[in-house]
């Protein structure tokens, strides 16, 4: 079979699945032409699993984008040989897709219980697998939540998980659930409601008006702890979310005092090259935001990342690329 065999289960549960809502609402609904005819799709689609010639282009012959897939699993045709229409179509649903996933981003400049946050967010392409998200609850002893991760993949199928992981941790916070207990619950049901080749990495905290903060990290790049000059990492403590359903995780506590700083980022940013394809690197990630911490947190977070761009210096980018700077407040 041309699809990965894992994602082709995926796609033929998803696609049994729509038959049978399918069935039901033909079955109870009087005006079924349309319904029929995408029921006619379904079981195309379905024919051609059986046969092996699902996820190829009936054009090329070549095959069909995963992630188009995945987005629309009735696809017959490779992007290459979309018709102006279908073209058209998919361009607005990508601004569509694009616009969203910006409204779910956390507001600037957000200051909450003796804590600011300042954050960058540039996605590759018209969507991004980066998730951004800060959580602000009322009362001191719920503190402030963050969030930053990675979702495996890119493109569409990435933005999707993404749009994911937002939901399920929006919902958990609300649980009140110690951080480690959070990114456990988290990760075991983004492994039940994700196919298995799919994974996303994630730093999560909360950070209390007593300037305590809970941490974990689920295989994600290690967030910089500033306390002037010096920086210290905080490795992961866990495996990425999705991995494992039983996977276990542990969270560290650091108390911050008013002008230390935590420095969040994605693999974005440490993994990028330069023209000569020399990789940037956490430790001079490391040196350049140590070397900036007496700035505004606004200024870190800018200084940062032109310091990334003139790394580049005009090298193509090949991920997306997330910041998050979190700043106990005097």
């Amino acid at each position: 079979m041309t699809t990965d065999i894992t994602a082709t289960t995926f796609l033929r549960d998803q696609l049994v699945n729509r038959r049978e809502r399918l069935q039901s609402v033909i079955a109870t609904t009087r005006e079924t032409g349309g319904l029929v005819e995408l029921l006619n799709e379904v079981d195309s689609a379905l024919e051609r699993i059986d046969n092996g010639t699902y996820g190829i282009c009936e054009v090329c012959h070549e095959t069909v984008e995963a992630e188009r897939l995945i987005a629309d699993p009735l696809m017959r045709y490779c992007l290459e040989h979309l018709s102006r229409e279908q073209q058209r179509a998919l361009e607005q649903d990508l601004q569509l897709a694009a616009q969203m996933q910006r409204e779910l981003l956390p507001p600037q400049g957000l200051r909450h219980h003796g804590w600011e946050i300042a954050y960058y967010y540039q996605p590759l392409g018209p969507v991004s697998g980066d998730y951004c998200d800060v959580i602000a609850r009322n009362s001191d002893s719920d503190g402030l939540f963050f969030a930053l991760g990675d979702a495996s993949g890119k493109g569409v199928a990435a933005s999707m998980l993404m749009a994911h992981l937002h939901a399920i941790f929006r919902t958990l916070v609300a649980t009140g659930l110690p951080v480690d207990e959070l990114v456990e619950r988290a990760s075991r049901v983004f492994c039940e409601t994700t196919m298995s080749p799919y994974f996303a990495t994630l730093v999560c905290g909360r950070a209390a008006a007593s300037g305590e903060v809970e941490i974990c990290n689920a295989g994600h790049c290690p967030p910089l702890v500033i306390r002037g000059h010096e920086v210290t990492s905080l490795e992961a403590t866990g495996l990425p979310l999705g991995m494992f359903c039983d996977g276990s995780y542990s969270a560290r506590r650091l108390t911050l005092v008013p002008g230390d700083t935590l420095f969040l980022y994605t693999d974005g940013v440490s993994e990028s090259r330069s023209a000569n394809h020399e990789e940037y690197g956490d430790g001079r990630l490391a040196r350049v935001v140590a070397e900036s911490q007496a700035l505004p947190l606004e200024a870190l977070v800018r200084i940062a990342v032109k310091d990334l761009a003139d790394f580049r210096a005009g090298a193509p980018a090949h991920d997306d690329v997330t910041v998050m700077a979190v700043r106990r407040r005097g």
